[in-house]
């Protein structure tokens, strides 16, 4: 299948229809910057492959913009009865249908973990993740209620605070590294050995970043069932059809054999009923695993699967009670977390992130991490841009030919020769600036607006931490179709 328009996240480098360039005049490009993930976006209409593809029909009618409001206390107050009354009719049916025989345990589940990370509840550490005071650990150990307890630092998180807890390569810096990135890999280790049911999150605005191409040493056989989260995130009018083509294709590519594939939005519950609907086909008694890289979404789709689950499961409707806790750091979940989400057998896990070190979260501070998180809609920002927006008198009659164009302190792209009309488009973080100057200024610029005006990395302090611009790569990109754009896809 032939792509037609990609737009990368972090890396963007694209050109509008309007303008195209001849194979005769290639594009080239010098670009330095940290390794940096792909958001993709196909434009073309194509025929399906053979591997199934589920709910893209239904996404590409959903009205745009649309998404779940706000819970009211009314619907809180609902949710909590409904919950109540489930775990009634959960405990009732448990009591007919227990078996004599235990079930050999696969997660270790004695150890008594905190619900919101899964984190071994501790009362000596009060910074370290699990920590909870020793009077309330008493109380709810007497009661048989430990399970029922969210540590100090889920409860922290939960407010906002931007608290990394994983060190080690692929981890964070800033803050206690309490647990090292290979460890809550390790954790993951037992998988492999396991009949389980995986479901696989990537991210559709950084896919290849958060793929996990080696997926089966943790996985092992497992089926997997791949869905890709943050649809809602895509640029207004994105058809979602060949989003879905486009993603059967890049798996194709990397050898990668699954049941089927999602596209979703958690905050938009878009897709999320085709996932529910296909875990319980292919389930079969075995446990389910969410699995993916740090941040993908994993927590936030778990609470709008069990949403969508509770209409039909009295156990799901319980769990909710009890969800994993969501954040924007990146290695919220520390721990396998066990949820009773079926009623028909078999259990839920969130599971920790695998925490990859050539993304971008993990080269700058846990404090700027929330700039890199878009939070709506994806906009592009065009160089160069028209006359009304008092831009385009930068730029003289050779277009972008001998500019350097900055993005934040992460990307800079020195444009060495391109057609007049070239114009290149981002698609990124609201809160990334964007900035161009003459190539033979844009050194002296980054060493002085690094931390000001180029940011992350913020401030003066963090900049002269930052290791600078360590990746450097040469792009000739050729054109021959004028009704499409071109791209940086690597």
């Amino acid at each position: 299948m032939a792509l037609k328009t990609l737009s990368t996240f972090l890396s963007p480098l694209s050109l509008p229809k309007h303008y195209t360039l001849s194979i005769f005049n290639p594009v080239s490009l010098n670009i330095y910057r940290k390794s940096t993930p792909l958001s993709c976006k196909s434009t073309h209409s194509h025929s399906p492959s053979q591997l199934p593809l589920s709910d893209t029909k239904l996404l590409s009618s959903e009205p745009e913009g649309t998404g779940a409001a706000s819970p009211t206390r009314g619907d809180r107050f609902l949710e909590r009865q409904q919950a109540d009354e489930a775990a009634k009719l959960l405990i009732k049916e448990i009591k007919k249908t227990k078996k004599k025989t235990k079930k050999v345990l696969k997660v270790n589940t004695a150890t008594a973990c905190c619900y919101g990370c899964g984190a071994p509840l501790q009362t000596s550490e009060v910074d370290a993740p699990g920590y909870v005071d020793m009077d309330t650990y008493e109380l709810k150990k007497k009661h048989h209620q430990l399970r029922t307890i969210l540590c100090g630092r889920c409860r922290l998180l939960s407010h906002g605070h931007m608290i990394t807890a994983v060190g080690g390569n692929g981890g964070y810096s800033g803050g206690k590294q309490f647990v090292s990135a290979d460890e809550l890999r390790e954790k993951l280790s037992h998988l492999r050995h396991e009949k389980a049911l995986i479901v696989k999150l990537v991210d559709i605005v950084d896919f290849n970043g958060s793929f996990l191409s080696r997926v089966r040493d943790l996985a092992g056989a497992n089926p997997i069932i791949l869905v890709a989260t943050k649809v809602d995130l895509l640029p207004k009018g994105t058809d979602f059809n060949c989003v879905g083509d486009w993603v059967v294709e890049a798996i194709t590519k990397k050898k990668l054999n699954v049941l089927s594939v999602h596209l979703t939005s958690s905050k938009s519950l878009v897709g999320i009923a085709g996932v529910a609907s296909e875990i319980q086909k292919e389930k079969k008694g075995r446990d389910v695993y969410i699995l993916g890289s740090a941040n993908v979404g994993k927590s936030a789709f778990i609470s709008a699967l069990l949403k969508m689950m509770a209409q039909r499961d009295p156990a799901a409707a319980a769990a909710q009670k009890y969800k994993p806790i969501q954040s924007a750091v990146p290695g919220t979940t520390l721990g396998p977390i066990q949820i009773d989400a079926f009623l028909g057998g078999g259990k839920l896990y969130d599971t920790p992130g695998v925490h990859l070190h050539h993304r971008q979260a993990a080269v700058v501070h846990s404090e700027d991490l929330p700039i890199l998180a878009p939070q709506s809609r994806l906009r592009g920002q065009s160089f160069p841009v028209s006359s009304k927006n008092g831009m385009a008198g930068k730029f003289n009659s050779n277009g972008l030919n001998g500019f350097s164009i900055f993005w934040g302190g992460l990307v800079r792209i020195d444009v060495l020769k391109v057609l007049p009309e070239t114009c290149l488009t981002f698609y990124g973080p609201k809160k990334l600036p964007i900035h161009a100057v003459p190539t033979h200024e844009a050194d002296e610029f980054y060493k002085k607006e690094l931390g000001v005006l180029l940011t992350p990395p913020t401030g003066k302090d963090r900049a002269g931490e930052w290791r600078g611009l360590e990746t450097v790569q040469q792009l000739q990109i050729n054109f021959e179709d004028a009704e499409r754009t071109g791209v940086d896809h690597h």
